[in-house]
């Protein structure tokens, strides 16, 4: 099953329920966060936090026959900023991860030259740069979206 397919993200809610279970009504975790697979656990104590990803690691391997990946599985002050769904998550903004900007940057310079050659439908680029400008206004980056002029490209 291909990753990002809407199956895969539907069988990934599904099998991983017992996780929320678990983490909600055993570990009795407060601040949870799950979206598909990637999920996210605030505390103030970085011990309770460890103890909480040995336990939360075990579970997966006992009773879902998966683990935590390695490398994802961080412990993070929030003032360094969370990378989560897209974006950079502090305490009180976020803001749209820098690698997602400057791919989209790229693309905007991508899409004007062929917007000069005419070899591209107009609305499927109106299409595409509306449905990112929804995602970045989900975080703190009006000026962001102001100095890409955006306008300029939904006019055609």
């Amino acid at each position: 099953m291909p990753l990002g397919n809407y199956t895969s993200q539907f069988f990934a809610n599904v099998y991983l329920i017992e996780l929320d279970y678990f983490i909600k009504y055993k570990l009795k975790i407060k601040y949870y966060i799950r979206y598909v697979d990637d999920f996210v656990i605030l505390h103030n104590y970085k011990l309770i936090l460890e103890f909480y990803k040995q336990e939360i690691n075990n579970f997966l391997k006992d009773n879902l026959k998966i683990e935590l990946h390695e490398d994802k599985s961080k412990i993070i002050p929030l003032h360094k900023g969370i990378k989560f769904l897209g974006f950079r998550n502090f305490y009180y903004y976020k803001l749209l991860k820098k690698s997602n900007v400057s791919q989209f940057k790229t693309n905007l310079r991508l899409w004007q030259k062929i917007l000069e050659d005419c070899n591209l439908d107009k609305e499927k680029l109106k299409a595409r740069i509306q449905g990112w400008m929804a995602h970045a206004n989900r975080g703190n980056s009006y000026n962001l979206i102001k100095n890409l002029n955006l306008k300029s490209f939904l006019k055609y």
